[in-house]
């Protein structure tokens, strides 16, 4: 059974890896219209290859779990999964009420809560930011002095760094307060907590670490660079695979992201997304996510090292042991870059044909003319990608950098 997705690229990953596993599956959805409208034009969407699809309040757990129940006496299910962060929990409580492999539902709960996780680890000892968690303005502005400007503000309930703000000074964080307060529901019709997370705002690199957890022990795939922009945003521009450290600070990394999986109890059945600052003081955690790397990074660790983590992920619902066997793809490093619109208007020409046939180029996907353009506040506001890989080494991004200006060179916005 698949509860609901995400309509961007794990949409297509995923189907295209259960039917390569040989399987089939039901899907599960309050809204089937939510994906109707994001197919490509003239196809039908990946979902739809579904063996069944059923629409149920799937934003309605107490009901959902009865009729998923009767569903399964029909139709014997083996495995519960999604790829959209806010039916995590759903899955895995529906897996739990099911007998069905996968993470303990409250593991997964308290990854999905920014708030939960940073308290989990505060109590392991785990480095991360200092924080604070408050609902009433007096508490946060007091809080944000004692922790100190700038800071870093965060939902703690949503996802693709969506209303994530670096704040310099209260009015600042009055500002972002108030954004948050004027967003009480999210994009899946959910209902949001409303408390808000301050963090030190920490130094260094950002990188994440890929895993795979299966009968009781974690697997690193690998760790995966990334690039940030959009400030005060912070949205992703990019990321390569391998990220390009020292082995110590590959080493500290990978560490640090097994303590985080091990102190919230992801350690079976599960494909990690775990995001590491590199800081000045040490390697501190930013946030711990219970399901494969989004941006088509599955997609870069693929072809640098044979591993398919949506393939992992299939496997891992079903109890299976997962193939992590690495293969030689002919490539040492694999890289994409997003194109960040930074003004709103109408998408008038962005031409990426002669990309294609580019040497080393690995994907291309571009917006079309004529559409509606705003300004990226997240990683929600792309204007499409390129990929590309380095057969000698970590010249990946390199590539993609270049390619990337090229395009925005011919990108015009009105």
């Amino acid at each position: 059974m698949v509860v609901e997705s995400w309509v961007g690229s794990m949409s297509r990953l995923l189907p295209r890896a259960i039917r390569e596993g040989g399987h089939e599956f039901t899907f599960l959805t309050r809204d089937l219209h939510h994906y109707l409208r994001s197919a490509p034009e003239g196809t039908a969407h990946p979902l739809l290859g579904a063996r069944n699809i059923v629409t149920a309040d799937t934003n309605d757990l107490q009901a959902l779990l009865p009729e998923v129940e009767r569903l399964h006496a029909v139709l014997g299910f083996d495995g519960v999964l999604t790829s959209c962060d806010y039916y995590l929990p759903t899955a895995a409580r529906i897996a739990g009420r099911l007998g069905l492999p996968g993470p303990g539902p409250e593991a997964v709960e308290n990854a999905c809560r920014k708030d939960a996780t940073r308290r989990i680890l505060a109590d392991a000892g785990l480095p991360q930011p200092r924080f604070a968690v408050h609902e009433e303005w007096a508490d946060i502005a007091r809080a944000a002095r004692e922790i100190g400007y700038p800071l870093v503000v965060k939902p703690v309930d949503l996802c693709a760094g969506m209303y994530v703000r670096r704040v310099d000074d209260e009015a600042e964080l009055a500002a972002a307060f108030r954004a948050l307060a004027g967003f009480p529901v999210n994009a899946r019709g959910q209902r949001r907590a409303p408390v808000v997370l301050l963090e030190e705002l920490l130094d260094g690199p950002e990188v994440s670490v890929e895993t795979v957890s299966h009968g009781g022990a974690v697997h690193v795939v690998g760790v995966t660079d990334k690039s940030i922009g959009g400030a005060p945003a912070f949205i992703e521009t990019g990321h390569m695979f391998p990220a390009a450290l020292s082995p110590a600070d590959t080493e500290a990394a990978e560490q640090t992201a097994l303590g985080a999986l091990k102190a919230l109890g992801l350690t079976d059945g599960v494909v990690a997304h775990t995001e590491v600052k590199l800081t000045s003081a040490g390697p501190r955690v930013v946030e711990v996510n219970p399901r494969p790397a989004g941006n088509r990074i599955t997609e870069l660790v693929r072809h640098v090292t044979g591993i398919d983590l949506a393939a992992a992920f299939v496997d891992v619902a079903l109890g299976r042991t997962p193939d992590l066997r690495r293969t030689d793809t002919g490539l040492r490093s694999a890289a994409i870059g997003f194109l960040v619109p930074h003004t709103a208007g109408t998408l008038e020409a962005l031409d990426g044909t002669e990309l294609q046939d580019t040497p080393g180029v690995l994907e291309v996907q571009l917006a079309e003319p004529g559409k509606p353009v705003k300004a990226a506040g997240s990683n929600n506001e792309y204007l499409g990608h390129v990929m590309a890989g380095d057969a000698e080494g970590p010249g990946a991004r390199d590539r993609v950098e270049a390619l990337l200006a090229g395009l925005r060179a011919g990108l015009v916005i009105r």
